[in-house]
């Protein structure tokens, strides 16, 4: 079974750099307080490390 974590959107992306905004619809967040559950890969942990004031990891699950 893959490890997998739900990552949270808690920052919005009004007023942010538009690769920000980019990173957070990679993400698959669009939303304030949206929450996904993504595969736990160094891709996903480098996109969430890039934008840490905008989401927050809530679990981690595997």
């Amino acid at each position: 079974m893959a490890k997998t974590i739900v990552v949270k959107q808690i920052g919005s992306p009004i007023r942010r750099p538009a690769i920000q905004r980019a990173t957070l619809k990679g993400l698959g967040l669009n939303k304030m307080h949206r929450t996904r559950e993504l595969e736990d890969t160094p891709a996903v942990r480098g996109m969430v490390a890039k934008i840490p004031h905008l989401v927050e990891i809530i679990e981690e699950r595997g």
